[in-house]
């Protein structure tokens, strides 16, 4: 069943692309062929100047976690033979701090819905009852509708180039958030520990995600991975862990 078909959500994906598209249109002269990539980029980094309010409140969440790391440890091994005490002395700590273990997952909820519309855009051969003109354009010669795993599959090899491109720089963001702003595990924390060694496998979700996506989401998907990288960097230092 395609969800898009629901007038709501059809009406929400007709607007996005006449909006694309008119932002395509506009760039033209500036971007020729890859005037569509290049509105899919602005309209990426508009999401995410909108979302920098969110991202402060992530940076203070994670500095709250970490400040109350010692007492959530202490809680957990005093209440670790009864899991639902543990529960709710835990959201009680948080509570007390009014600070929710739930912020970090604040701008993913966020773009979820941008992701979503960007990838059905390039998805549908036909929105609204035309064709799709958006797959059409291209970036160095990769159509924005081709997915690298879709490439792969279809033996068009060309068309695989660019898209395996921004896995790869996807990926590599992902090695760089990594190491530069992945939260201190205290060597006392077997927890900690392992919540650490997640986080680094999480950063390359992305990359696998990327694989499958059209070029256009990832596109957004590179740019938004970048911008995160940058903002994390710039709020750690205003809101340094302790």
């Amino acid at each position: 069943m395609d969800l898009f078909s629901f007038p709501p959500l059809a009406a929400v994906l007709q607007a996005a692309y006449g909006a694309l598209l008119g932002l395509a249109d506009i760039l033209t002269p500036l971007a020729g062929a890859a005037s569509a990539a290049l509105a899919v980029v602005l309209v990426t980094l508009l999401v995410r100047v909108a979302l920098i309010p969110v991202g402060v409140s992530q940076a203070k969440a994670e500095q709250t976690r970490a400040r109350l790391a010692p007492r959530l440890r202490a809680l957990q091994e005093r209440h670790r033979r009864d899991p639902e005490r543990l529960q709710r002395e835990t959201m009680k700590l948080y509570q007390d701090e009014n600070a929710s273990p739930w912020a970090g997952c604040l701008p993913l909820l966020a773009q979820a819905p941008v992701v979503g519309v960007i990838y059905a855009l390039f998805l549908h051969t036909s929105i609204a009852g035309h064709a799709n003109a958006l797959l059409t354009q291209s970036l160095w010669g990769a159509p924005l509708g081709t997915s690298l795993f879709g490439a792969l599959t279809a033996g068009t090899l060309s068309a695989a180039v660019v898209p395996a491109v921004v896995v790869v720089l996807i990926a590599a963001v992902g090695e760089l958030t990594r190491r530069l702003v992945r939260p201190p595990a205290s060597p006392d924390s077997p927890v900690a520990a392992r919540m650490a060694g997640v986080a680094g496998v999480l950063q390359f979700v992305t990359a696998g995600i990327a694989v499958f996506v059209p070029l256009a989401a990832g596109l957004y998907l590179f740019v938004t991975v970048t911008w995160t990288l940058g903002q994390r960097v710039v709020l750690r230092r205003r809101y340094p862990l302790p």
